[in-house]
């Protein structure tokens, strides 16, 4: 990914479910930021239930604001939100494990 005019930048904006993911190339102007960006896109209409207020986003698994600029090569990605907190996750996984019985 290269940017093959100096005011055009290559970018990829993803969004996964737990089944399928969408990738999107686009080349976008140099100065765009992540909004415009995952406007363009068109993945808010292919997934409609995205809601950028309230979703994070975050550039190669860095958070980063929709006002943020992107660089050539940035995969841009809308992270679906928490289920259930990753702690607690990790108590109920935990709680259905058999428990260790010691046999001395």
């Amino acid at each position: 990914m290269v940017a093959l005019m100096s005011n055009q930048i290559e970018v990829e904006v993803c969004y996964a479910y737990a089944d399928r993911q969408y990738l999107c190339k686009l080349m976008v102007p140099a100065n765009s930021n992540l909004q415009t960006i995952i406007e363009r896109s068109g993945i808010l209409t292919l997934c409609p239930e995205i809601d950028l207020t309230q979703q994070k986003i975050g550039i190669f698994s860095k958070p980063r604001r929709l006002t943020d600029y992107a660089q050539t090569g940035d995969r841009i990605e809308i992270y679906r939100p928490l289920i259930i907190d990753p702690k607690e996750a990790r108590r109920k996984k935990a709680g259905k494990q058999p428990s260790l019985v010691n046999l001395r």
